[in-house]
C-alpha cells in the first residue's frame, strides 16, 4: 500500500478501539485488499465521534460541517482527509450518489439539538435517522444500490441505542438520554439516580434491554445483505446483550470489557464474508 492507506491506520486503530471484536472481521477483509471497505467502516467512527462525542453542540456542528463540504467535494477534488482519499481512490465511490455520501452527514446535524426520547418507539424512530443513512451507505458500497439496507440499518440503530445504554451514568447529564422518558417516570427515576447503581435503575435498565432483544429478533426477518462488520456487530451486541439482561447488575455487567474473538465470532466473520463473496458474484 502507497502513503495513501498508511495515513489510514490511525483511523482504523480507533474503530478498533471501539468495536475490537472488528478485528476478527479482518482476517476476511483484508485492508491489503479492500482498504475502501476498512476506510468506510473507519470513517463512520469518525462521524459518530463527532455527533456524540463532542459535548458542545456548536463544536460538533463545526466538525459535521467540514465532513459535508468534504464529501461534496471529494468526487472532483479526491478528497483531503485521508479516508476521504482512500475512499474516492475505489471506484465504488464514483457508483454511489452524492445525496448518499451527505445523508449520514446531514442526519447527524439534524439530531445534535434533540432531546430525550418519549419511548423506545421514539426512540428507534429518532436514531434511526442517522443510522439508517450510514447503512444505506454501507450497504450500497458492499452490495451495490439495488441491495435492501433495511435489515442493516435496524442493526445498526439497535448497536447505537445498546452503546448508549452502556454510556448511561457518564451521560446522565445531557439533554438527550439513553433511556426514554417512559422509563423514567416508570420507574421513578431522577438524572443523580441514573449515575448510581440501585433497583429502579436495575429495573430501568432491564426494561431497555428487553426491548431492544424483542427488537433484535424482529430484525432478522428483515431483508438486505450485511457487511461483514455489520453482521459481527449485530451479533456481538445482541450476545452483550442477552448477558447483562440476566445479570443481577445489567448495566456494570454491559460496560464490563469482554473478549473479542473466539471461535464463535470467527465462524460468524467467515460465514458472513461467505455471503458477502456470493452476493456479489450475483
Amino acid at each position: 500500500m502507497d502513503a495513501g492507506y498508511d495515513a489510514l491506520q490511525s483511523y482504523v486503530d480507533k474503530w478498533l478501539d471501539a468495536q475490537p471484536v472488528q478485528r476478527v472481521a479482518l482476517a476476511f477483509v483484508d485492508p491489503a485488499q479492500h482498504p475502501g471497505h476498512v476506510a468506510l467502516a473507519a470513517w463512520e467512527q469518525e462521524l459518530l465521534a463527532a455527533a456524540y462525542g463532542i459535548r458542545e453542540p456548536h463544536v460538533a456542528a463545526a466538525k459535521l460541517n467540514w465532513w459535508a463540504e468534504e464529501l461534496a467535494a471529494a468526487p472532483q477534488s479526491g478528497g483531503r482527509h485521508p479516508l476521504t482519499r482512500v475512499l474516492f481512490d475505489d471506484e465504488r465511490a464514483a457508483r454511489i450518489g452524492s445525496e448518499r455520501w451527505l445523508a449520514p452527514v446531514l442526519a447527524a446535524m439534524a439530531q445534535l439539538e434533540e432531546g430525550t426520547a418519549a419511548d423506545f418507539a421514539a426512540q428507534l424512530a429518532a436514531a434511526s435517522q442517522l443510522h439508517g443513512a450510514l447503512a444505506a451507505l454501507e450497504t450500497a458500497w458492499w452490495f451495490g444500490e439495488a441491495a435492501s439496507p433495511e435489515r442493516a440499518a435496524r442493526l445498526a440503530t439497535l448497536a447505537h441505542l445498546l452503546h448508549a445504554l452502556r454510556r448511561l451514568d457518564d451521560d446522565a447529564e445531557r439533554d438527550r438520554l439513553p433511556l426514554p422518558m417512559a422509563y423514567l417516570a416508570r420507574y421513578g427515576l431522577s438524572r443523580d439516580q441514573l449515575r448510581r447503581p440501585g433497583a429502579a435503575r436495575n429495573a430501568a435498565v432491564r426494561a431497555q434491554l428487553g426491548e431492544l432483544a424483542t427488537a433484535w429478533r424482529e430484525a432478522g426477518r428483515l431483508p438486505g445483505p450485511l457487511s461483514v462488520f455489520r453482521a459481527l456487530e449485530a451479533r456481538d451486541g445482541e450476545r452483550q446483550a442477552q448477558r447483562a439482561a440476566g445479570a443481577s447488575e445489567p448495566l456494570e455487567t454491559l460496560q464490563r470489557p469482554r473478549p473479542a474473538g473466539g471461535l464463535g465470532a470467527t465462524l460468524a466473520a467467515w460465514q458472513a464474508a461467505r455471503h458477502w463473496h456470493r452476493t456479489i458474484a450475483g
